[in-house]
């Protein structure tokens, strides 16, 4: 982060600084602080001894039913002052996420144990819903200064990080359950002496502003860690009963002895409690999220990435330059003779020559084409804005919800592309705009229908569930709202921008009656379902990290990574496209157009049965049909974009090659 300050030394350093860039300077430098800006979501918030700091609680989550639930389903403690929701994006409602307050509450720099409530007598219902999410393995998810809290569990010899910790536990041979009553929690801090900065940022909170001319007000202490070591402990209600919410009680010890950990059951009382303890820590503030997202086996994530890299470009590369060759040799050779010899040549040679006046026919369902290929561009461009923005840090993990927020509105503003897009094909294709509005009304409905269908019958499944990550009534209204008055009219209005534009002319005239295709020994299809192969391979690696990062809870933050996967995608999505449609003109199949969206396309199919894959060796803890349904429906909707996406970039390339190679052939 730089300062303005900074930003007009190195202007004032310059030796070609013009005038009315010293009087800019000079304005900025009036002002008597300078500020800096940090992006969304990476607010710094100082604290000083003594002042309280309130957590909060996120819905509980699973890895094994993925169904999220909110925290007060459960029999905890609630807030003195009762059950506050926080403001929470379009992003965070649609991932299920209901951030609550809490009961806990620390002072900086202050250990202490604190007595929080005891229940009433569990009755059964609140013992089946104890038990039930023990065994499922429910996880409480709670937030300190925006910062998830971390727990490290030992497995096999080997420590692992999980965010959050568990309702309770289940011992080995034993049925009996018991609730995880006690956390202990260290809370890292960081000592931070004001710098003479003004900083403004936007937290969870909204836009703040420290000012920090005042050392006092700047000095203080930053939260860059927040870790959670829970355990049950038997507590005698009787006792802990007459203490009052927040008393400060002895150290409470965790048993070894599974006799003194609270069990699950009727008529038990449960005593929850917590102690926290403060420690300093030389991590900085800008670096407090290195810790969660951290990822294991980052070294084998590398190279993996890289040798697929290599492999892909490798293939694709003779297969293009193979592909080069064959095509200008063919051209150069055509060219060469004089018009008696080409049309000799017309009546003995075979292959993509001989389609000419059949290649720019016409497909069957044209429409249906043209509405697929504006979505797919929409799609597309959602997607490589959002993955650009992400890569250069603009999508703070801070910022919950933010990716799918961002992801939305884009979609939402690009359908003017979309719009112009389609329509632009569709007059191209029939040579007239007339039925341009339905071709519009299509691309606005074709794809958000489909996932509005999918959505709402996983949704009746959440309702049946009383999972919070059921889309609220409410909710579906703004999503409605939001696609027809933003994206039905930018599309309509793209597609009126395409009427108004010149279709592309075709380089070659159509024969009134089309060319017999000749027999093939193999259908058509395989060809095109096994091109998808080539774009999968640079995809399904990096799949594996967002499925895991989607399903198993991690954090994803390689952008990066992705960033090149997605550019390497196009190449070849391009590449295999263009090839597949020469490979069939060869063969005299001018029905060129479908199989060059699909060539590509496809590779939404194994995506898909990956994604079955996924669920059937990787998420083996995935229980219940409701869980797997869930899972399916979600991965669906991801093959579906994918296709869209995928088949429009296959397409549009293959589109341009067609019209640039019979542009290139002179025809009497």
């Amino acid at each position: 982060m730089y300062t303005l300050c900074e930003m007009a030394s190195w202007a004032i350093s310059g030796r070609k600084t013009s005038s009315v860039h010293w009087v800019l300077f000079l304005v900025f430098l009036f002002a008597h602080e300078c500020r800096g800006f940090y992006l969304p979501g990476s607010y710094m918030h100082t604290y000083s001894t003594g002042e309280p700091i309130l957590a909060k609680v996120n819905s509980l989550t699973s890895i094994e039913t993925e169904l999220p639930f909110s925290y007060y389903s459960l029999p905890y403690c609630k807030p003195v002052a009762g059950i506050k929701k926080s403001a929470e994006n379009l992003g965070e409602l649609l991932m299920g996420d209901q951030i609550d307050n809490s009961p806990y509450r620390f002072r900086m720099n202050v250990n202490e144990t604190i007595y929080l409530c005891t229940t009433s007598p569990l009755n059964e219902h609140d013992v089946k819903l104890l038990k039930q999410r023990t065994r499922d393995l429910y996880q409480v998810n709670m937030i300190l200064d925006n910062l998830p809290a971390m727990r490290f569990a030992k497995q096999n010899g080997v420590n692992i990080q999980w965010t959050g910790f568990p309702v309770g536990y289940t011992p080995p041979q034993s049925n009996d359950d018991y609730i995880i009553n006690h956390l202990k929690f260290r809370v890292l801090v960081h000592e931070y002496e004001g710098s003479g900065v003004e900083i403004i940022g936007t937290g969870e909170e909204g836009l703040n502003v420290i000012s920090d001319s005042d050392k006092k007000k700047a000095s203080g202490f930053e939260i860059v860690g927040f870790e959670v070591y829970p355990c049950s402990v038997k507590f005698n209600p009787e006792v802990m009963s007459k203490h009052k919410m927040y008393d400060n009680l002895t150290s409470v010890s965790c048993p070894t002895e599974i006799e003194k950990s609270q069990i699950i059951r009727e008529q038990e009382r449960v005593s929850f409690t917590y102690e926290v303890e403060f420690v300093k820590s030389n991590i900085k503030w800008p670096s407090r999220w290195d810790a969660y997202l951290k990822m294991e086996g980052a070294r084998v994530h590398w190279f993996s990435i890289l040798n697929s890299l290599m492999v892909i470009f490798f293939l694709a590369g003779i297969v293009f330059v193979i592909f080069l060759r064959t095509v200008r040799r063919d051209l150069t050779r055509y060219e060469e003779l004089d018009k008696e010899a080409q049309a000799q040549m017309n009546e003995e040679l075979s292959g993509w020559k001989l389609v000419v006046g059949d290649v720019f026919r016409e497909p069957d369902c044209s429409k249906l084409l043209c509405v697929m290929i504006g979505d797919g561009v929409q799609i597309t461009g959602m997607a490589v804005v959002t993955i650009v923005f992400a890569a250069l840090g603009f999508m703070s993990p801070a910022s919950r919800g933010m990716l799918l927020t961002g992801m939305i509105i884009l979609y939402l503003f690009l359908g003017i592309f979309a719009g112009y897009v389609g329509v632009r094909l569709w007059r191209t294709i029939k040579g007239t705009s007339e039925g341009w509005r339905s071709v519009s009304w299509l691309v606005a409905c074709f794809f958000p229908g489909t996932v509005f269908v999918i959505l709402t019958a996983l949704n009746f499944i959440l309702w049946g569930s009383k999972s919070t990550g059921a889309i609220p009534i409410s909710l579906y209204f703004i999503l409605l709202s939001l696609w027809f008055c933003i994206s039905v009219p930018l599309t309509l209005l793209g597609g009126f921008l395409g009427t108004q534009s010149e279709p592309i002319q075709y380089p070659v005239r159509t024969n009134q009656i089309p060319r017999e295709i000749p027999a093939r020994k193999y259908p058509s299809w395989l060809l095109v379902l096994g091109a998808g192969t080539l774009p999968f391979g640079t995809l399904f690696i990096e799949l594996f990290f967002i499925l895991s990062s989607i399903w198993l809870g991690r954090f994803y933050y390689v952008f990066g990574f992705l960033l090149v996967v997605l550019l390497l995608l196009v190449v070849v999505c391009a590449e295999v496209s263009v090839v597949l449609t020469y490979m069939h003109l060869c063969v005299e199949d001018w029905r060129w157009w479908w199989k060059a969206f699909f060539a590509s396309g496809s590779v939404a199919l194994y995506v898909f049965l990956y994604s079955i894959n996924y669920l059937v060796f990787d998420l083996q803890s995935l229980s219940g049909p409701v869980s797997a349904i869930l899972y399916l429906g979600y991965s669906l909707i991801m093959a579906i974009a994918i296709m869209l996406s995928t088949g429009t970039i296959g397409f549009l390339i293959s589109f341009y090659f067609v019209h640039y190679l019979f542009s290139s052939v002179k025809i009497d």
